[in-house]
C-alpha cells in the first residue's frame, strides 16, 4: 500500500458503548437465554448499573422502556424484521434479532429521531455482534425506518374482513390463540377487544398494599412528597405509585410492613376473608402461597380477628419468599413446605382456605409480556389436572360450612369457569356470589364468580370463584 493509499484510509473506530442499549440488550438476551422474565432480572441490573455510576436515571428510564417496549411489541417487530430481510427469521442469529428488534422499537414505537435510532443500533451492534454483523442490522433497520408504524401494520396485518384475530394480532401485538381465548372469556365485540389488547400493552402502575396491623394507606400516602402516591381505586389497603414511583423509596416497604400487590389479587384476598361463615373462624390456609402477597395481607387480616394463618408453599425458595412476607405478621402465622396436591394437613380442619393456582399467567400480560410469546395452547392442557386436583383437595382441607376460594392469574376459561364447573360435578359445595364482596368496583358481570379486567379495572386480569363446602 502506498503512503497515499494510508492517508486515504479512514482510521478504524472503536465503537462506543451506549450503558442504556447495552443494558437493555443484555436484559433481552437473559429473557431468550435462560426463560427469564424482565420484571425479575431487569430491576437488579438496574440498581447495580446505579450503583456503580454507569446509569443515571435518565439511562435508566430509556433502558426500562427498550425492554418491555421490545417485548411487548415483538410480534409485530418481527413482523416488521422479516419483511426487510431475505432469510427466515428462524435463520437469524438470535442475539441479531435481538438488536434488531431494539432498534425497530426506537424507529416505530418511541420519538427517538430515525437516524438516531438507526446509528444507535448500528454501534450496538459493532460492539456486541462485530463489525460485519452491524452493517446488516444498518441494512435492515434503514429499510424499517422507511415506514411508520401504521404504514407497516397496512402492510403486513391481513384485513379484518379477512382474518380478524389475525389482524388484531398483529395490529396489538398478541399471539392469534391469545386474541381467540381473550375475546371467548370477554364475550363483547370487537371494540370492547380492543380496548383490552392496548390495556395488555401498556406499562402499569405499581400498587403497594398497606398490611393490616403492620402499616396503613395513610402511612404509605403521606411517604413520599408531591404526586408520587396516590390512593387506590378499589382496596381499602391499595396504594399506587404513579409513574416514576419506586417501591423502595416507601419506609414500610423497606421495612417488609407492605408490600408490592397488583389490587386484582388484593381483592381476591379480601373477598375471601370477608365472605360469610357460620360459626367457627379460627384457621385459615392459603395453599399455593408463593410469592407471599396475600398470604401476607390474609395473614394481617387473620390476626385481626384472633385467627391463624397456614401457608404452604411447595417450592422451598419460594416458601421461603413467603416466610419472609409474614415475617414480622402479628398472630400465629406459619409457612410450610407442602404440596397442594398431596397435602399434610387433615381433612375439613380451615374455615376459610385461598387456592391461587398455577397457570399460563395470561393475565398478567402487562407485567410479563414475554409470557405472551413464551406460552402455547397445549400449555392449558398440563395446567388442567393440577388445577383440578388441588381445588379438590382445598375443598377437602375446609370444614363444612367453610369457604374456599378458587383465583388464578388468568382469563382463560379453561382456567377459570370450566376448572370450577368440573370440580363440582364431583364435590359437594355450592356457589357464593363475590360481586357483593367487592364493594363499589363496577363491571363485574353476571356471578356469582368475578373475572377482573386491565381495561376495566386497572387489575390484572385476576379471577375468583367462591364455594362453600356443603358436605
Amino acid at each position: 500500500m502506498t503512503e497515499q493509499a494510508r492517508r486515504r484510509r479512514k482510521p478504524h473506530r472503536r465503537p462506543r458503548r451506549d450503558p442504556a442499549r447495552m443494558l437493555a440488550f443484555e436484559a433481552l438476551r437473559a429473557v431468550d437465554e435462560r426463560d427469564a422474565y424482565a420484571n425479575l432480572v431487569l430491576p437488579p441490573m438496574l440498581r447495580k448499573a446505579r450503583e456503580n455510576g454507569s446509569l443515571d436515571a435518565r439511562d435508566a428510564a430509556l433502558a426500562t422502556e427498550l425492554v418491555y417496549g421490545t417485548l411487548r411489541w415483538q410480534g409485530t417487530y418481527d413482523a416488521v424484521v422479516a419483511a426487510c430481510v431475505d432469510r427466515p427469521l428462524r435463520e437469524v442469529d438470535p442475539p441479531v434479532l435481538d438488536v434488531l428488534t431494539l432498534g425497530a422499537h426506537q424507529l416505530l414505537g418511541t420519538r427517538i429521531p430515525p437516524h438516531a435510532a438507526v446509528s444507535a443500533s448500528v454501534e450496538l451492534a459493532r460492539v456486541v455482534l462485530g463489525d460485519g454483523r452491524a452493517k446488516f442490522v444498518n441494512a435492515v433497520l434503514r429499510k424499517v425506518a422507511a415506514e411508520d408504524l401504521d404504514g407497516w401494520l397496512e402492510r403486513i396485518a391481513p384485513p379484518y374482513e379477512d382474518d380478524p384475530e389475525e389482524h388484531l394480532g398483529v395490529v396489538h401485538s398478541h399471539p392469534r390463540w391469545i386474541v381467540s381465548a381473550l375475546w371467548d372469556a370477554l364475550g363483547g365485540g370487537r371494540a370492547d377487544l380492543e380496548e383490552l389488547l392496548r390495556a395488555d400493552n401498556a406499562r402499569p402502575e405499581v400498587t403497594l398494599a398497606a398490611w393490616p396491623g403492620r402499616s396503613t394507606p395513610e402511612e404509605l400516602l403521606s411517604s413520599q412528597g408531591g404526586e408520587a402516591v396516590v390512593p387506590g381505586r378499589w382496596s381499602p389497603c391499595a396504594v399506587r405509585l404513579t409513574e416514576g414511583g419506586e417501591p423502595g423509596a416507601v419506609e414500610a416497604v423497606r421495612a417488609g410492613r407492605a408490600g408490592v400487590q397488583d389490587e386484582g389479587s388484593q381483592l381476591v384476598a379480601l373477598a375471601l376473608a370477608n365472605a360469610p361463615v357460620d360459626g367457627s373462624d379460627g384457621f385459615w390456609l392459603d395453599a399455593c402461597a408463593g410469592p407471599g402477597g396475600k398470604a401476607a395481607l390474609l395473614g394481617a387480616l387473620a390476626a385481626g380477628r384472633g385467627a391463624r394463618l397456614l401457608a404452604s408453599e411447595k417450592q422451598p425458595h419460594r416458601a421461603r419468599l413467603v416466610a419472609r412476607a409474614l415475617a414480622g405478621s402479628p398472630g400465629g402465622s406459619q409457612v410450610i413446605a407442602a404440596d397442594a396436591t398431596r397435602p399434610p394437613w387433615r381433612p375439613g380442619g380451615f374455615d376459610r382456605v385461598l387456592v391461587d393456582v398455577p397457570c399460563t399467567g395470561l393475565g398478567a400480560l402487562r407485567r410479563r409480556p414475554e409470557a405472551r410469546w413464551r406460552r402455547r395452547p397445549e400449555d392449558l392442557a398440563g395446567f388442567a389436572p393440577l388445577q383440578r386436583e388441588i381445588l379438590r383437595q382445598a375443598l377437602s382441607a375446609a370444614r363444612i360450612g367453610g369457604v374456599v376460594g378458587y383465583a388464578t392469574c388468568s382469563p382463560h376459561l379453561a382456567e377459570t369457569r370450566v376448572v370450577v364447573e368440573d370440580v363440582l360435578k364431583d364435590v359437594s359445595a355450592e356457589w357464593i356470589d363475590a360481586r357483593p364482596l367487592m364493594p363499589g368496583v363496577p363491571s363485574l358481570g353476571d356471578g356469582p364468580d368475578v373475572q377482573l379486567w386491565p381495561h376495566l379495572h386497572g387489575t390484572d386480569a385476576m379471577y375468583t370463584a367462591l364455594l362453600r363446602r356443603t358436605g
